[in-house]
């Protein structure tokens, strides 16, 4: 089985936006890069275990390191009712149902990373992001991280660090399931004297033709944000689909 302590030793949040001035008047300040939050504690010892750890830091780099973000062709944007529409990517084979005010945004993409994050047109502290990168020949299914209660608690523990003196955040896993080879994790964040936010991450591997690639579809919305954002953040994720 190959390791996936790589994967708990990042957490991606939107952070500042980089926009022009007419793209930022359209949007909330998420979507110029990405900022992340190693934990020191990870499995650090699986870094001289040669080049299958080097391949799986590259990983963790590539879905991280994502540049400012442009607005997409509008023809990826099919309306199919009042309420949603559904964003087709062609290039990277995946579909998601958006709510009809939402804007969308894509990083840059070199073949092996690809980032697009999807928000409300209001600021606010809800989004969904899409992604996307390659994988090593040893990972050719989700199985291949471990079962999806082994994973999830893996990636949530992880990230804890409210043990820590003085506490860090703190993290707790909600629920996990897997289904038709997607792994769908609910959990917490909260880091001292901030609101806590909730998170709902579909993960599932497919082919390019060339090499397998992992898809991490994330949404999240804060405590305060749960009325408003909460139901359709949820939907947004779980309307994931591989084309």
């Amino acid at each position: 089985m190959a390791s996936i302590s790589w994967f708990c030793c990042v957490h991606v949040r939107p952070t500042l936006c980089n926009f022009t001035p007419s793209q930022a008047d359209k949007g909330p300040s998420l979507l110029a890069s990405l900022e992340h939050h190693q934990t020191k504690s990870c499995s650090l010892s699986s870094i001289e275990e040669g080049r299958g750890v080097n391949r799986r830091q590259l990983l963790l780099h590539t879905a991280v390191a994502v540049p400012a973000f442009a607005v997409p062709n509008a023809l990826a944007l099919n309306d199919v009712s009042e309420d949603v529409r559904v964003y087709t990517d062609d290039e990277n084979k995946f579909k998601i149902e958006i709510p009809q005010g939402w804007q969308v945004g894509n990083g840059e993409s070199n073949g092996f990373k690809s980032i697009t994050a999807f928000y409300p047109t209001e600021t606010a502290n809800s989004n969904v992001s899409v992604a996307i990168t390659g994988l090593g020949p040893d990972f050719t299914r989700m199985e291949s991280f471990g079962k999806v209660d082994e994973f999830a608690q893996t990636l949530v523990s992880g990230l804890d660090r409210s043990w820590q003196r003085p506490p860090g955040v703190a993290a707790k896993l909600i629920d996990c399931r897997s289904s038709n080879g997607i792994y769908y994790i609910e959990y917490w964040l909260q880091n001292p004297g901030e609101s806590r936010r909730y998170l709902y991450s579909a993960i599932g591997m497919a082919s390019n033709g060339w090499y397998n690639r992992l898809y991490t579809v994330t949404g999240q919305f804060v405590e305060e944000e749960t009325d408003k954002y909460a139901s359709e953040v949820q939907k947004v994720v779980a309307s994931f689909r591989f084309i």
